[in-house]
């Protein structure tokens, strides 16, 4: 009776050696974009949901892999600022700054040269750990750690179920199966999507592939191994008296030579705004916490490394990699990374970590004796403990590429890649948005070069002209349809398993944007175990689609996500729902030159005519458009005369006035009166005393064509 109890009771976490953990959803990895998926589709009311992680921590680059200075900087008007922060990523900056506010007095202790956002690394732990702690509480996700995937479970074209072996073993321990009836694979290295035999792409694609102008035409001898390169980070945090970490094994001066000539440290408080030249230095670069011109407590300055230097490619590996890849299996140092075995990459990633440490050595020791003591020498600087590892690094390597899914879309340089400096809008902005987004095309160095001819000997990275971070990319949106296999059911792509090229990707990697993809790919499981259907029948569906997007502008327990992105677009804005979905419709087509939508300007009667029409061609074929001009004062080579035409004739407008007075202000009255002419559903606040005459803003206008396509025709 007990053993039939026990098998009867999985969800509880009462499971026998071999049982199978049954639930609706599995999201497969423990990074910011596994935890927003599985937030979501819990707070959606996803059913039964399990998370499995292959380590303890929560949060992937906001701790785990130790990247505590938060990227997300694009450029308006000449000069850098942050991107509109929307969604669960807005949630966890609102509480990185409500914890640091706690511990420091302010909200931003960082004053770091790459973001004005910093946290912590065991403090961002904590954090995620909140996000999802009322979903374990309430029984609706299980979270399983220390887990990795070693097998998957396909059923007639379907992603059925995932077993498990723990993480750093040898394959022949202890298993877990989960099975699931929809699985979102947001690992590092898309283990499941490659496990599963669905298609995927790793490293470079040709540009036969995708005609993208910074692909290579052909493989060298570096081939599809050339990644973006991982980087170990190091947590660093001050100290007193000589701190230098013993000698790494490989250490060699040499390969650290361009921190001989880089200052390490600048007296800067980042006043000038982030990417300041004036705060550029290894130890600016990445600040956590800046204690001495915040007048802190001393010990509780904090920084952090990711450096150039620092970055480990992941072609043309060192020697001893080699052979130990070799011992481990013929032909094995010659796979792309993500083909690897979980126990294959720790040979890559064992190397890297004494990288990384040879860099701090270097700083400790060369460039210490080069400069001299200043208040932030790195030799009285201390590697963090709060990691509990014996190295004292992060558990985990910050990983900029892996693998790439291949998608229903695949994104392409040619659909983001700006004419410009200044970002503007993208080429291709599809109408099933999900989140949008704007990075340069960052690739770190991908190559190295060996100084001898031992390829166990120094080396120095190679940062090639063709896969480079100084390509701009205009503001763009992600599709659904980039989360969905080509050629597999069951199984949607999260974190960096994206419908992306390789080039796409280098600009598709930040902590936000990672945390959008998850939460898009939560959504989308919710309704798919909602209607019980497959994520490529939600993407040829255009009514789900937009139920989906509604969902995600919505929100569900916190701010809604940006799907277009204006600048000057917030969630907690009254006509942030409206401005998103006319905008991916096409409805609220935006100004070539300005990513911002102005809420508070007054609009024009032409602008209204335009935005009018534009919404009407969603409802009605429009009327043909005379050879002669309607209006003596609309011209025929008028750019809103069609517009303008198409809305009176298509309507009940009659009779015409002589003169249209296309650049008068409109007004509410105004907006009311063509609502109701074409058919449309108008509020009556609209011509409500005292009001009527005053003028539309765009706010305003927004929402009521929002109000009016919902209603539909009265």
């Amino acid at each position: 009776m007990k053993r039939s109890l026990l098998l009867l009771m999985p969800w509880l976490g009462v499971v026998l050696q071999g049982a199978p953990i049954e639930a609706d959803l599995l999201v497969v990895g423990g990074g910011e974009s596994a935890c927003a998926a599985a937030a979501q589709a819990a707070r959606l009311g996803g059913g039964r949901v399990v998370l499995v992680n292959d380590i303890d921590w929560l949060g992937g680059q906001f701790s785990a892999e130790g990247v505590g200075c938060l990227d997300e900087w694009t450029t308006v008007h000449g000069k850098r600022v942050n991107f509109p922060r929307s969604g669960l990523f807005q949630e966890v900056v609102e509480r990185m700054r409500a914890h640091n506010s706690a511990r420091y007095g302010v909200p931003a202790p960082g004053n770091a040269f790459c973001g004005t956002e910093t946290i912590e690394p065991a403090a961002a732990a904590k954090i995620f750990e909140e996000l999802v702690g009322p979903h374990v509480e309430a029984g609706l996700l299980r979270i399983e750690r220390g887990w990795e995937p070693q097998r998957v479970e396909v059923r007639e074209g379907r992603v059925s179920g995932v077993v498990f072996g723990r993480a750093g073993g040898k394959g022949d321990g202890p298993q877990m199966e989960v099975r699931a009836r929809l699985t979102i694979d947001a690992s590092d290295w898309g283990d499941v999507i490659r496990l599963s035999g669905a298609a995927y792409g790793a490293g470079p694609d040709l540009r036969e592939r995708f005609g993208e102008p910074s692909a290579p035409e052909a493989f060298d001898e570096a081939g599809r191994q050339e990644m973006n390169p991982l980087s170990w980070c190091v947590v660093l945090r001050e100290a007193t008296g000589d701190q230098t970490v013993a000698r790494p094994r490989s250490y060699d001066p040499r390969s650290f030579a361009a921190l001989d000539k880089t200052p390490p440290w600048v007296d800067s408080d980042m006043s000038g705004g982030i990417y300041s030249m004036t705060g550029w230095s290894v130890y600016t670069h990445r600040r956590l916490v800046d204690r001495w011109h915040l007048g802190l407590p001393a010990g509780t300055e904090a920084t952090f490394l990711n450096w150039p230097v620092q970055d480990y490619p992941l072609c043309q590996l060192p020697q001893r990699v080699v052979d130990a890849l070799e011992r481990s299996e013929p032909g094995a140092s010659r796979k792309n990374i993500v083909d690897l075995t979980p126990a294959q990459r720790r040979i890559v990633f064992e190397d890297a970590r004494q990288h990384a440490l040879g860099m701090l050595y270097h700083l400790q020791t060369a460039v210490h004796d080069r400069v001299g003591d200043f208040p932030q020498s790195f030799r009285h600087l201390r590697l963090t403990e709060e990691f509990g590892t014996s190295d004292r690094l992060p558990p985990k390597p910050y990983v900029r590429e892996g693998l790439r899914l291949e998608a229903l879309y695949m994104l392409r340089e040619q659909d983001i890649r700006a004419a410009t400096r200044e970002p503007k809008w993208a080429k291709f902005m599809p109408e099933d948005a999900v989140f949008g987004f704007q990075f340069n095309i960052d690739f770190h160095p991908t190559r190295r070069r060996f100084l001898t001819e031992d390829r166990d000997g120094p080396w120095q990275y190679v940062h090639t002209p063709e896969r480079g971070w100084h390509t701009d990319t205009d503001r763009a949106v992600f599709p659904l349809r980039g989360l969905v296999p080509v050629t597999m059911d069951g199984l949607i792509g999260g974190g960096k398993n994206l419908g992306v090229s390789s080039v796409v990707q280098s600009a598709l990697r930040l902590h936000g944007q990672m945390m959008h993809a998850g939460q898009a790919a939560g959504t989308l499981a919710w309704i798919c175990l909602r209607d019980a259907c497959q994520p490529r029948e939600i993407a040829d569906d255009s009514a789900r689609v937009r139920e989906v997007q509604l969902r995600l502008v919505r929100g569900c327990g916190g701010p809604g996500v940006l799907l277009w992105p204006w600048q000057d677009l917030h969630p907690n804005d009254l006509h942030f729902e409206a401005a998103n979905l006319l905008a991916v419709r096409g409805i609220w087509q935006t100004d070539a030159d300005s990513v911002f939508f102005e809420p508070s300007r007054s609009m024009t009667r032409r602008e209204l005519a335009r935005r009018l029409v534009a919404l009407l061609d969603r409802l009605r074929p429009p009327p043909q458009v005379p050879d002669e001009p309607v209006y003596e004062d609309v011209a025929a080579g008028d750019p809103d005369r069609a517009a303008i035409e198409a809305m009176v004739l298509g309507g009940d407008f009659a009779p015409l006035a002589r003169r249209f007075q296309p650049d008068a202000p409109a007004t509410w009255a105004t907006l009311h009166a063509w609502l109701t002419r074409s058919g449309l559903a108008a509020s009556p606040g609209l011509l409500e005393k005292g009001r009527a005459e005053l003028p539309l803003t765009r706010a305003e206008a927004v929402r009521h064509l929002w109000r009016a396509l919902q209603m539909g025709r009265p």
